[in-house]
């Protein structure tokens, strides 16, 4: 009879170990569905906004920001489900094509109860070749010669000679060091009245690096996690949302990182990050951030010029002075970042 007991518990024991994976497939597949056909995304327009207490406006962001819309034309394959772990909990994915690109849909499950969706292309934003071991040892061997350089004063040079150039603009720069730095601490001040809503936005740059493809940072040494980190800020941030607006007479680009800051106080506040973090964290911020700073007055630099200098063409060159010293600030920034995400915050 025992071995009777014993032998049925060794037949049910796989069924009973895949009982939860089934089930919590089954409640992905469900989850997926009801995200496709619209019913997890609620947007709201502004006079439904105005109308939420801080606290009301945190928890629909969350919601919003856990089932966003997904995009148009997604297709996916519920009947090859990949069951995982992650940080959040069980992970269950399930491949997807949007046009072209092929991918993925991860469903976050905490129990039974979904805590968030999204859908992530192959490889992330970051094409394939940034990730190749020559891009990276082409940005070391650039860094080196660069950090050779600022030894020899060689970068003290170019720096000196840029700020010749620049000079009759010093007040400007100061003004919009002022502006812009004002900004993130009246950010970061302004996340302890609504620390819910600062977690949120938090949360949701967490997020976006998992879009990006840099969920997986602290894997990759530190030489291919700085390369990549500069990638994305100087594409991104200095010429995709920095440079090119400032291209037309410096306003853009003014607004534009107007929003980046206040932003970035808000949600990398010391509300809601332990201060044992933040202070690491610091030297990445004032670095990165100077570094669109100096686009950003490059900007009003070409307005300047344009309406009463020396014109538009002589403008752009100041403007691209500008860029050049911006991305010496991020190269710094990125691999000051690689560093504090792998050893300083262990």
């Amino acid at each position: 009879m025992r071995r009777t007991v014993l032998l049925l518990l060794f037949l049910l024991i796989p069924a009973l170990a895949q009982a939860p994976d089934q089930s919590a497939v089954e409640l992905a597949r469900q989850v997926v569905q009801h995200w496709l056909d619209g019913k997890l995304s609620k947007p709201l327009d502004f006079n439904e906004l105005s109308k939420l207490s801080p606290e009301q406006t945190a928890n629909w962001l969350r919601d919003y920001l856990a089932f966003p819309p997904p995009p148009p034309d997604l297709q996916v394959n519920l009947d090859e489900p990949k069951v995982g772990r992650s940080a959040g909990g069980l992970r269950v994915s399930f491949p997807a094509t949007l046009g072209q690109r092929g991918g993925e849909v991860v469903v976050i499950l905490q129990g039974n109860k979904p805590l968030r969706i999204n859908w992530l292309p192959s490889g992330g934003m970051i094409p394939a070749w940034v990730k190749s071991d020559l891009a990276r040892l082409l940005f070391a061997a650039a860094s080196i010669l660069l950090a050779l350089a600022l030894l020899q004063g060689g970068i003290a040079r170019t720096w000196r000679a840029a700020w010749v150039l620049l000079a009759p603009y010093k007040k400007l720069y100061v003004y919009v060091n002022l502006l812009l730095y004002g900004l993130f601490v009246l950010g970061a001040l302004a996340a302890y009245a609504t620390p819910q809503l600062a977690q949120v936005l938090q949360q949701s740059i967490g997020m976006a690096l998992e879009n990006i493809g840099l969920q997986d940072a602290t894997k990759m040494g530190v030489s291919k996690l700085a390369w990549v980190i500069f990638y994305w800020n100087f594409s991104h941030g200095l010429l995709l949302t920095s440079y090119l607006p400032a291209l037309f007479l410096g306003i853009p680009a003014l607004l534009i990182n107007m929003g980046r800051y206040l932003a970035f106080g808000f949600a990398l506040s010391p509300a809601v990050i332990p201060w044992s973090v933040y202070v690491y964290h610091l030297p990445t911020l004032l670095l990165e951030l100077q570094g669109y700073i100096l686009v950003t007055f490059g900007g009003l630099v070409l307005l300047a010029e344009t309406l009463r200098g020396r014109g538009f063409r002589y403008g752009v060159s100041l403007l691209s002075v500008t860029l050049l010293l911006g991305t010496l600030f991020l190269i710094a920034g990125a691999w000051y970042e690689a560093f504090e995400l792998l050893y300083l915050l262990k």
